[in-house]
Parts: C-alpha cells; sequence; structure tokens
C-alpha cells in the first residue's frame, strides 16, 4: 500500500509513465512530436489551471489534504496542476497513435457536427447557468467545438472514437480522485453547483469537462505539428 498521502501523485504517475515510455520507442516515436506536445499542453494547462483555482476558491470543489502533498501553487496542490500535464499527455499520445494506426483507414467527413454540438452545448450553458461546474463545462465545450469547426484540424468522426475510447482510462482515474476505490475523496465537489447525477462516484460533468479540455490540448498540438512542420494547411 503506497502512503495517503502519495495517492493523487502517484495516479498522475501512472497515467503518464507507460505514454511516456511508449513515446521513445522506434514505432511509435511520439519523442519527435513533444515540442509541438509540451507548447500546446502550455496553452491549454493554463486556461484549466486559471480555471481550477477560481473554482477551487468558489468553493465548487476542493481536495482533501490527507490525499496530497501539501505543496500549493495557485491555490491547487501540485498534483491537481500536474493532472493537466500528464492526462493530457497520454491522451494527445493516445490520439496520435491512432492517426498513425486507425483513423488514416477512415474517410467519413462530418465536421458540420462541430458547429450543431457546439450550438448544443452553448443552449445547455445558458439553461444550467446558474451551476458553475455545469454551466461553464458546457460553455467550455461549446467555444472549443466551434474552435473545431473553424479550425478543421481534427475530423469530429476521428475525435469521437478517440474519446470513447479514452473515457475507459479515464473513469478509472476519476473514479480513483472521486472515491470509488478510497474511504475518502480526493477531490469533492459541491453538488449545489452541479446537476448532483453522477457516474459511479463521477460527476456527470466530468465527462464535458474532459472533452473539452482533451480537445483543446489536441487542437492546439495540431496547429503546432503543423507549425514546426511548415505545413500550415487543414486537416
Amino acid at each position: 500500500m503506497i502512503p495517503e498521502k502519495l495517492t493523487y501523485i502517484t495516479v498522475n504517475f501512472l497515467s503518464f509513465i507507460f505514454p511516456f515510455l511508449f513515446s521513445l520507442t522506434e514505432k511509435y516515436d511520439f519523442k519527435k512530436h513533444w515540442k509541438s506536445f509540451f507548447i500546446a499542453n502550455l496553452f491549454t494547462a493554463c486556461i484549466y489551471i486559471v480555471w481550477d483555482s477560481i473554482y477551487t476558491r468558489l468553493g465548487v470543489w476542493g481536495f482533501d489534504p490527507q490525499y496530497v502533498l501539501g505543496i500549493y501553487f495557485f491555490n491547487l496542490p501540485v498534483e491537481e496542476i500536474l493532472f493537466f500535464v500528464c492526462v493530457p499527455y497520454a491522451s494527445v499520445f493516445t490520439y496520435y497513435c491512432f492517426q498513425k494506426y486507425v483513423f488514416k483507414k477512415i474517410h467519413w467527413d462530418y465536421n458540420m457536427l462541430w458547429i450543431v454540438f457546439g450550438l448544443l452545448f452553448a443552449l445547455l450553458g445558458v439553461v444550467y447557468r446558474s451551476k458553475y461546474y455545469t454551466g461553464f463545462a458546457f460553455f467550455s465545450c461549446a467555444i472549443i467545438f466551434l474552435l473545431a469547426g473553424y479550425l478543421k484540424y481534427v475530423r469530429f468522426v476521428e475525435f469521437l472514437i478517440f474519446y470513447v475510447v479514452i473515457l475507459f482510462p479515464f473513469f478509472i482515474v476519476n473514479g480513483i480522485l472521486t472515491g470509488s476505490f478510497l474511504e475518502r475523496v480526493v477531490v469533492f465537489y459541491n453538488d449545489t453547483e452541479n446537476l448532483g447525477f453522477r457516474l459511479g462516484t463521477i460527476p456527470f460533468e466530468d465527462v464535458f469537462y474532459g472533452m473539452g479540455m482533451l480537445l483543446l490540448n489536441i487542437l492546439f498540438f495540431e496547429y503546432f505539428r503543423k507549425y514546426f512542420s511548415g505545413d500550415q494547411s487543414n486537416h
């Protein structure tokens, strides 16, 4: 058993270490795209860390000191900040592998659905605007989906397939953090600021929070990958 103080940092480490090691292999060779990923992740992480810090101060969610090291930046435990690097790294690496070995066999193009779903998320954001987490989760997805539709760097069907697959490890990680396998929760939520509906122990809004965060990482990653390769054409 690991010490309780190392719980959150261990979740981050295990999320990151295996994709990182595979990145070094000749077969996957993701390391050649590290520059694109880390610049993309810097932009995305900064946005989500600001959001996270504000909502922590507002009491929308919080962190059990029993499960963190006790090192804080911007009102957040260091583990929470590392979450925005470790989980996106694993996810963007997975997306990259899907592109390399799966997506090239897919030729469907339904990119107008970015706009359709973006407008739907905007409407849901308006409906649930009184609940901080629910409203902002939907509004952020709306903005990012509309951006994806405009940029055309990512195909809707490809992202949908990727996200359905990545939900399985995402639910394991979030399940641990929200108390599925622990006596107490690492991250606790104020249910007056969300719908109060949970998938196991995971707030329903986490599905859209994660969707927006990962899609924004991928959009920036694709932009910088094209930029550094000298190819500024759309996907």
